[in-house]
């Protein structure tokens, strides 16, 4: 069986998370032959792999979305009546003729320069401008337009070849681009969401200063409108956790199509880890297994850190993984360490988790937005007590779902407050009880609930239903 993934901004360019999900998935399906299609950011990123590809792997193949356009036309555009309408339908995102936009974008002769820069989509977008946005300077709004569908042009004038079945790990220009496929081949189409990916979207273009105003609705409905698309072609939508499952439903997935497969680890994995020295037993150590970028808030981890060691000054702080993703943001978090000069903060950059766990007494979570973060599970496996912000799946991961009554593993914080980290630092690392009773409560429910092996098992089941 032939299977043909779509990811975004994760695989084989970033460690961990999403990437570390799909080469558990691709390592453990040796039956299942994969080709991935994969959007990379710049052409600068093209082949940088962070995983050692496996054999039934055949072939990636990259599209970049941010390739600089020269913005000059090539060949003259004459779009039909079909055609402008189709068009027009994307722009104005009223009953969009997807099936007809695929069928234009695979045959069609013309560049993503040439369509962006032809009269028909200055004409097209006078028209949009005309109704909807007379209040702008029109060649301000002409060239937001422009920059609004450039990747989405690329994705859709991307080749894609005929596959058993069409996996994509997100919505936004993956899903597109899988929904494509299922329109070319009608081979059934399925859809991961490890995050919500139209919320996170909103939530980052709300924040940014590229872009101000109306523009900035212009974007969050775009994004809404690509995941429409993909909810409506799927056959089988795929989220982490139930609050996920819900906020589906709630922006346009028909929730007959949704199910549940949460994440897992190898619970044997993380037994009998290598455990502290003599000496490493005067430290309470806290670990947290992340990349050190601003989604993580790495910032108010320090400073609660900080806070928490002026208490109990036993602490140590191991910040485990890599560094070189955005290097200014590590360089600002080894400066916020010095100005303060705060003690036994130690930034181990990429690292084998299981050599490090064992010799942890908490695992802390600070991120602005997650799914099902892996990092949790393997320190509940291990028997380590986490500290986790509201975000994602962490709240059912950390004090159980509805139908699980094994009690808290954990504690859960407010995202960006400083304060309640500290105190929740504090809590774990005066009471060696509570940190014994809730790694106790971790391994349980892990081997309950949280067991790679079923994961495996229940994807395998999905890719045989639709063979």
């Amino acid at each position: 069986m032939k299977i043909a993934m779509f990811a975004e901004g994760s695989y084989p360019y970033v460690a961990g998370g999403v990437s570390g999900w799909i080469q558990m998935l691709l390592k453990a399906l040796t039956d299942k032959e994969f080709v991935i299609y994969t959007l990379v950011a710049t052409e600068e990123d093209r082949g940088k792999f962070k995983y050692e590809l496996p054999s039934n792997l055949r072939e990636i193949r990259e599209t970049c979305l941010n390739v600089e356009e020269e913005f000059q036309k090539k060949k003259k555009v004459k779009l039909s009546d079909q055609e402008r309408d189709s068009i027009r339908s994307l722009l104005f995102g009223e009953d969009i003729q997807w099936e007809r936009l695929f069928h234009f974008f695979d045959e069609t002769s013309y560049s993503v320069n040439d369509l962006l820069m032809s009269l028909d989509f200055m004409e097209l977008t006078r028209e949009l401008y005309i109704k909807k946005y007379p209040n702008c300077v029109f060649t301000d709004f002409l060239w937001s337009i422009r920059s609004l569908y450039l990747p989405l042009f690329r994705v859709l004038m991307t080749p894609i070849e005929e596959a058993d079945c069409y996996h994509a790990i997100s919505t936004g220009y993956a899903g597109i681009m899988a929904c494509k496929a299922k329109y070319l081949y009608h081979k059934p189409l399925i859809l991961t969401e490890h995050g919500i990916y139209t919320r996170e979207r909103e939530e980052e273009i709300i924040k940014v200063d590229w872009t101000q105003g109306i523009y900035k609705n212009l974007w969050i409905d775009y994004f809404y409108m690509l995941s429409q698309c993909v909810y409506d072609e799927a056959d089988s939508v795929i989220s982490l956790f139930q609050a996920a499952r819900q906020i589906q439903t709630e922006i346009g997935c028909p929730r007959e199509k949704t199910r549940v497969i949460s994440n897992g680890v190898y619970v044997e994995e993380m037994e009998n880890l290598p455990g502290k020295t003599k000496e490493e037993e005067e430290k309470i150590n806290i670990g947290a297994v992340l990349r050190i970028v601003p989604i993580k808030d790495v910032k108010t981890m320090i400073n609660a850190y900080r806070l928490a060691k002026a208490e109990v000054p036993s602490l140590a702080l191991y910040l485990m993984g890599p560094t070189e993703e955005n290097e200014k943001y590590y360089q600002e978090c080894l400066d916020l360490v010095n100005s303060f000069h705060i003690e036994d903060v130690f930034f181990t950059g990429r690292i084998q988790v299981k050599e490090y766990l064992g010799k942890m007494d908490m695992i802390v979570l600070t991120s602005i937005s997650e799914g099902q973060p892996l990092c949790l599970l393997e320190a509940m496996a291990a028997g380590r007590p986490c500290i986790s912000t509201d975000v994602g799946g962490c709240k059912e991961l950390l004090y159980g779902a509805d139908y699980d009554q094994y009690g808290r593993c954990g504690v859960i914080i407010p995202t960006m407050n400083v304060e309640k980290a500290a105190e929740a630092m504090i809590q774990l690392a005066t009471n060696p009880k509570m940190r014994e009773q809730m790694g106790r409560v971790g391994k349980i429910r892990t081997s309950q609930f949280y067991q790679n092996e079923e994961v495996i098992r229940k994807y395998r089941e999905l890719y045989n239903r639709f063979e």
